[in-house]
């Protein structure tokens, strides 16, 4: 494929990009003085300013030829947004540093989404991206280990300067990816025949296709109880004083990506062999599990199997949401639409989650927010069993799923 190794150069290097100095944010306030509850509501804030441009960005995506722009313009900001923080340390301050990171931010995933399935088409879809994520998740664990030993050599401003040297050359991988190697029609899910003057638009997409506000809603929940797992544990340990707050946050991404690597590279073989619905039902399973385990192992050395499950769900997730969102929407030219409403409705639950669990954890203690954390996501399991059918319907949970076309279910 024309552009392929520009493109997963990409991947790789904006995964130290989206999220700005990312899960380091945490202890970095933490060894500034702040709360977990002021910790919390600051990464809350930023959670909602993004889910709230979530949808519009898949929506802009559809409609511009100038994805690579996109990214490039949107990267820029995100360091930039990103390094307010080590300048300004009040509230206000820090709060618009996250808002801006989550709002420069919104394109980039919904605009490497559409240059893939514009490159690959979608037939190819399912395989590319799961490379993707095998760079993306790679390129975090490299970010990760760099930024935690300049962070332990140098202090906290080694990881703003790692973060804006990853930004530099993301930059340079989109210029790399030729413009004529995008398809911007199958960017969108259309074939040359296609016709988009009936498809629904926004989130009239999300509520006209059942299996879409299944997946919706169940990863809501899911994220609700998984997004402020990570940073809680990595406060919890920190606390203790047995650990350098650089070098540990380092480490929880480190082991949670390696995971990943491997469960991206063989999330598109489970899809094939077995089906969407029990490869993210599996990653559902895991936060449960994942929140006893981090209840009651609040050490340095229960970070591996607290993150080795994180790994699990992340990684699977990170390719089989998208692309079962890309075959349920393949022929409808709203496929970055669907992206970005189903990206918001997990953005709605990793948003609220740093407030409900920095909340718990002040109100009770780490252990007791674990394990509410973890008692939520037993919800988005039972949502995903009990309507399988919808799923099984289109032909999604059997080995035969990479061959299905679904059709947009209209009211």
């Amino acid at each position: 494929m024309k552009g392929r190794r520009p493109l997963e150069a990409l991947n790789f290097f904006v995964a130290d990009v989206q999220a700005g100095i990312g899960p380091f944010l945490g202890v970095y306030l933490q060894s500034l003085g702040w709360n977990t509850s002021s910790i919390g509501t600051v990464m809350t804030l930023g959670g909602v300013a993004g889910l709230a441009v979530t949808a519009p960005a898949g929506a802009v995506v559809d409609a511009t030829r100038h994805k690579r722009a996109a990214i490039i313009v949107s990267s820029i900001f995100t360091v930039l947004a990103s390094c307010i923080v080590w300048f300004a340390h009040s509230f206000a301050m820090v709060a618009f540093s996250q808002v801006a990171t989550a709002i420069a931010g919104a394109l980039i995933v919904p605009a490497i989404t559409g240059i893939t399935l514009g490159m690959a088409r979608a037939r190819g879809f399912d395989r590319q991206f799961g490379r993707n994520q095998v760079a993306n998740h790679a390129g975090n664990v490299v970010g990760a280990a760099v930024s935690g030993y300049i962070g332990w050599k140098f202090g906290f401003g080694g990881v703003f300067a790692v973060a804006a040297i990853f930004g530099v050359f993301a930059v340079a991988s989109v210029v790399c990816i030729p413009a004529d190697a995008i398809d911007h029609r199958a960017a969108r899910g259309l074939e040359d025949d296609d016709d988009t003057d009936d498809a629904p638009s926004g989130f009239r997409t999300l509520v006209t296709c059942k299996p879409l506000l299944l997946l919706s809603v169940a990863l809501l929940l899911f994220h609700l109880g998984n997004a402020a797992m990570l940073p809680l544990f990595g406060l919890a340990v920190v606390s203790t004083g047995s650990s350098d707050p650089s070098a540990f946050t380092a480490l929880t991404i480190i082991v949670a990506q390696l995971v990943m690597v491997v469960a991206a590279m063989v999330a598109p073989r489970l899809i094939r062999s077995y089906g969407y619905w029990w490869v993210i039902l599996i990653t559902f399973l895991a936060l449960p599990v994942r929140g006893v385990i981090a209840a009651f192992c609040i050490h340095r050395w229960g970070v591996y199997p607290v993150q080795a499950l994180d790994g699990v769900g992340a990684g699977l997730q990170s390719v089989a949401v998208p692309a079962l969102v890309a075959r349920l929407m393949q022929g409808t030219g709203r496929v970055n639409v669907a992206q970005g409403a189903v990206m918001t409705m997990q953005g709605v639950g990793a948003a609220l989650s740093p407030a409900l669990g920095g909340f718990i954890a002040q109100l009770i203690n780490y252990r007791g927010a674990f394990l509410a954390l973890g008692a939520i996501a037993v919800a988005s399991v039972a949502l995903w069993v009990v309507n399988r059918h919808w799923l099984a319907d289109e032909g999604l949970t059997g080995h035969d799923a990479d061959r299905a076309t679904p059709a947009l279910e209209t009211p």
